[in-house]
């Protein structure tokens, strides 16, 4: 089958499609081979109203509904520019999450948790004349897990390895890990969103210098990061607080980032040292995360591993500042840091090729998520089916 996978992140940067050949194999796990990938860059008015629609006292019910509608043809036309020599079977698409909230909280007398990925199904069903699967996250949501991270199911299929421990981690507007320990069972997975990847830097990078991102890390490089500031929003409580658990915006988006600037403003930082901070804080919260809730997990659950990998994929692995701190920091434990090129995948292509599998599972009854790493209580078939 022919699948499509279609992901947009929480940098509201652009849009991702993978369109990959899926197949059971002779063991029944899934193979996986990817025909084309192409990335597309929001057009401005887009990502500015995405951005606005993420900060929900920016936009009204009205203008999220249209936009709704219209990245549904964003998608549609970006699903066709992919796939011109390929004929589709089936589209995952994930949408544009604008809230999520993975831990309950009280309204209306109950305990509610809640997540909204926008961009209509519908439309791409009738302009390509295909099923769609979209909306994966609810299925887990509603079988009390947190419905992220759902990327774990694809790193098992392809880097899951008999000798080496292996973490996957992605750099995308928040970093996520997924920890497999050699030779692990699906639930023996483990996986988390450690804290903001590329996010706050790309905040700080369009208030201050009016472009999108950190370039190759070169703004990053010029700078200086502040150990005091660094210290001091390292004791964020989102960073000590045990998997499973999900963020985004809502914990590491605006608030944060006027919060972060008015601190490095008040001390007179320069722009590029805060960019330097912030990118440091990336680096050092995974690896904090690493020695927090991974090693552990790598030890116990793999006494045979010959050796520990982290395999990095998103955006973020063109940021050669953030790349060579991490190579320091895990070097130090003697972990291996490598791209996901250098184990035959595109980095950038990654999540869209997860919700291609997602789909392709859905569509023949197969459970898409991990509870071990979402924390539901059971296995779900994830994803919506609009033909």
């Amino acid at each position: 089958m022919v699948v499509a996978g279609v992901m947009s992140g929480t940098s509201a940067d652009g849009v991702d499609v993978a369109v990959v050949r899926v197949t059971p194999g002779a063991d029944g796990a899934p193979r996986i081979k990817l025909l084309a990938h192409r990335g597309f860059a929001y057009p401005s008015a887009i990502r500015e109203a995405v951005l606005r629609a993420m900060n929900a006292e920016a936009m009204s019910v009205g203008e999220i509904s249209r936009l709704n509608w219209r990245l549904g043809e964003v998608y549609a036309e970006c699903i066709e520019k992919t796939a011109t020599d390929h004929k589709l079977s089936l589209v995952g698409m994930h949408g544009q999450t604008i809230y999520h909230q993975g831990i309950g909280q009280k309204y209306l007398g109950r305990d509610v948790r809640c997540t909204w990925q926008i961009g209509e199904a519908a439309v791409i069903a009738e302009r390509l004349k295909v099923p769609v699967v979209s909306d994966f996250r609810a299925a887990d949501m509603a079988a009390g897990g947190q419905g992220a991270p759902l990327v774990p199911r694809l790193d098992y299929a392809l880097f899951r390895s008999k000798t080496k421990n292996r973490v996957l981690l992605n750099l995308g507007g928040i970093a996520n890990v997924t920890v497999m320990p050699a030779a692990a069972t699906l639930d023996a997975v483990l996986a988390f969103d450690t804290g903001p990847a590329n996010m706050v830097v790309d905040a700080i990078m369009q208030e201050t210098f009016g472009v999108p991102f950190d370039r190759a890390g070169k703004t990053a490089a010029k700078g200086t990061v502040n150990l005091d500031v660094l210290r001091d929003e390292m004791r964020n409580g989102y960073f000590t607080q045990a998997p499973p658990k999900s963020c985004g915006r809502e914990q590491f988006g605006q608030a944060f980032v006027h919060r972060f600037k008015s601190v490095c403003d008040a001390i007179a930082m320069s722009a590029e040292d805060q960019v330097a901070t912030a990118t440091e804080l990336t680096a050092a919260s995974i690896f904090d995360a690493y020695g927090r809730f991974c090693w552990s997990h790598l030890g116990i659950r793999a006494p045979l591993a010959k050796a520990t990998e982290l395999v990095a994929a998103g955006g973020g692995v063109k940021n050669t500042f953030l790349m060579r701190r991490l190579r320091e920091s895990f070097g130090s434990l003697g972990v291996d840091v490598l791209t996901a090129e250098q184990l035959g995948m595109a980095s950038q292509a990654k999540e869209a090729i997860a919700f291609a599998l997602l789909a392709w599972l859905s569509c023949h009854g197969i459970p898409g998520n991990v509870p071990s790493a979402t924390g539901a209580m059971h296995e779900v078939v994830l994803g919506k089916s609009t033909c």
